[in-house]
């Protein structure tokens, strides 16, 4: 008997194409795109299916596309008979997938919270002023010291703890280069910049905060049906003014990944399903737990994989 946990990815899972291969068999992967699309008023599966990619990365369209294209698996795993989860987590973005799935958010009003979310984090700081880059093979404490020694009037600290060994650093670019080079210092086996839109989740998101504060107090928020680990401390929030709270905060603080894929394991989780595009996820909590069977939804033979292994368990 397999106790599920579902995982919801975030920005850099995307792709020009994503579920194309799976549309025709799931009938749940339409309607939602339908449903989300109406909710934007304009026509996602297109943007999905035909891009250009520099349209679909850019920060306020991935994240919509992205949230939708997550729950049209979670929808179309439902219906071919897969299990609803004893818990859930979902990386950055993939906290508001994670939440429409357990009921605590419609859809039509997540794709517009997570639109804005997207322009208010890229207006955040004018480009070319903040960064981003991953440092492999340091503990997180010795990261964490590189950045503070780093900073200087500046910003650079932790913004994803992906995995043991796997952290994100963001902040301005120059203290990010610094930190770079302190990390190389101690050790790392490769520190280096990455290509994305913004220094997500640090400090200078924090403009961010109170403009998203209002859009987020708007939309309404239920008790999810199932719980869900919010990224902030890897905890279950007991009430929706939390939820609130922990998705505020998540704008500008850390993604702490590893502990959220703990705290499912804690809570008797056996396998872990990537409920979304790519396989990013899966790869991170094989870095984590080996002990936690893996699978994807992503496209067609990991989608039937997955929903044989699960009838296959009587879970």
């Amino acid at each position: 008997m397999r106790n599920i946990g579902m995982m919801f990815p975030g920005q850099g899972s995307q792709s020009v194409g994503m579920l194309s291969d799976l549309v025709a068999e799931h009938a749940a992967i339409g309607s939602t795109f339908d449903e989300a699309s109406s909710a934007l008023g304009e026509d996602l599966w297109s943007l999905v299916q035909n891009g250009p990619a520099e349209r679909l990365d850019r920060t306020e369209n991935t994240q919509p596309a992205l949230l939708t294209a997550s729950i049209a698996l979670w929808r179309a795993w439902l219906a071919a008979g897969g299990s609803e989860p004893v818990v859930a987590a979902g990386h950055s973005l993939g906290e508001y997938s994670a939440l429409v799935a357990a009921g605590a958010l419609e859809l039509g009003d997540a794709v517009r919270l997570v639109r804005e979310r997207g322009r208010l984090m890229q207006a955040a700081v004018p480009a070319g002023e903040g960064t981003m880059a991953a440092i492999l093979g340091l503990d997180a404490d010795v990261v964490e010291g590189c950045c503070e020694a780093a900073a200087g009037s500046g910003v650079v600290a932790p913004a994803n703890y992906n995995a043991p060994g796997q952290v994100v650093i963001a902040g301005d670019i120059a203290a990010v280069d610094r930190a770079i080079a302190a990390c190389k210092e101690a050790g790392a086996r490769r520190a280096m910049t990455l290509t994305v839109s913004g220094p997500f989740h640090c400090a200078l998101m924090q403009a961010a905060a109170e403009p998203f504060a209002a859009l987020l107090g708007e939309v309404a928020v239920k008790d999810p049906r199932f719980p869900v680990i919010q990224n902030l401390d890897a905890e279950v929030s007991s009430d929706v003014a939390e939820i609130r709270r922990r998705l505020l905060a998540q704008l500008y603080s850390p993604v702490r990944w590893t502990d959220c894929v703990a705290a499912m394991a804690s809570r008797g989780v056996t396998m872990v399903v990537e409920c979304g595009p790519g396989k990013v996820l899966a790869g991170l909590v094989k870095r984590i737990d080996r002990d936690l069977e893996v699978a994807g939804l992503g496209d067609a033979a990991g989608c039937a994989a997955a929903l044989e292994r699960v009838a296959g368990s009587g879970s």
